[in-house]
Parts: structure tokens; sequence; C-alpha cells
């Protein structure tokens, strides 16, 4: 079975405040951790990568190696702003890859744990975030980017393909003979 590509971002394991935050519809951080895993290991095979772009866990070592052990498939880190232990930290924890830059995937998708600053209809990448979670100033699919803070996929990996889809959409809404979308040169996820 070919290996499929999923993203998520801000996952806070045992972060108990995020629940008030982000109005997180759980009953205490034990209730949110085991549902995002569950949810997590229903979606992703073992065979498959994350790419989870930032702000995994709020808790010691020993409790987010063994949360991340539980976790399906192969995962990279794109660290985020509460990630500020060591890249060798979260690979002991389980992560395959760490990085504290934004990464490129499949030569197109940009993928960092903030937003943009700026984006115009020429850039020629896509970008992929979180940190920004429910907040209504950002969409969760643009022509050109994906918020994918697990408020807006129901705490759980979102699949690059599906993203790429409802990318497309939005660019076709918004106006299929539009000349500035022959800088879209959609990528196959």
């Amino acid at each position: 079975m070919p290996q499929k590509t999923y993203l998520i971002a801000d996952l806070h394991f045992g972060h108990e405040s995020i629940i008030k935050y982000e109005n997180r519809p759980f009953r205490d951080v034990s209730h949110m951790d085991e549902t995002i895993i569950r949810n997590w290991n229903q979606t992703v095979s073992k065979t498959d990568l994350v790419i989870v772009a930032g702000d995994v866990s709020f808790y010691d070592k020993d409790k987010t190696a063994a949360i991340v052990r539980r976790l399906q498939g192969r995962k990279i880190l794109v660290r985020g702003n509460h990630d500020a232990r060591s890249s060798a930290w979260w690979v002991e924890a389980g992560f395959a890859e760490v990085s504290s830059n934004p990464i490129i995937i499949n030569d197109w998708f940009v993928v960092s744990h903030e937003p943009p600053h700026y984006t115009n209809e020429a850039m020629p990448y896509f970008f992929i975030y979180g940190h920004v979670h429910s907040s209504e100033m950002y969409r969760t699919i643009t022509r050109q980017t994906a918020c994918v803070s697990a408020e807006r996929w129901d705490f759980t990996p979102v699949l690059l393909e599906t993203i790429v889809n409802l990318a497309k959409e939005e660019a076709a809404a918004f106006s299929p003979n539009d000349p500035t979308l022959r800088h879209a040169k959609w990528k196959e996820a």
C-alpha cells in the first residue's frame, strides 16, 4: 500500500487550558488526549507519514514519548512556539525528523507552524500552517494556504490530497477564467 501524507498542528497534549482558550469539546485533558490519539490512529496507518506543524505536547519527555509511540505512522515535527525543547529531545520522544524551520514537501508545499505574513498570486508555493487554531481571521482553505490546526479538522490529521482538492475547488470557485490562476501549477499530493 502506498504511503499517504497527513498533516496536523496544535495538538497541545497535556494542555488543560487550551480546552477553555479554544472552546475544545472535551471534559478534561485526558479526554482530549485520548480523543486525538484515537482519531489519529483511526485515520493514519503504520506506513503513512504525518507532518505535525508544531505545538505537540506540554508533558515531560517520558509522557510525551509514551503518547508519540502510540501514534501510528512516521512522524515529522516542524517545531512551533510551544516546542522550545531541543530537536534531539523531540527525536528521543519519537519523531523521525525535527525542523526548527519551515520545510518544503513535494517541491511545492511549504509547511510551517505560523501562517505566511504575505501571499500573492505570483507566489510559487502553497503554504500549510497551524498556530492560529480557530481564529476567524484565517480561513481553513484558500487557493494558496491551508490551516491544519487540530480544531479545524475535528482533531484528526488531514490527508494532503484532501487539502489539494479543497484548494483546487477554492481556485475554481474564485474564477475559472482568471488569468492569475496560470501560476497555480497544482502538484499531485
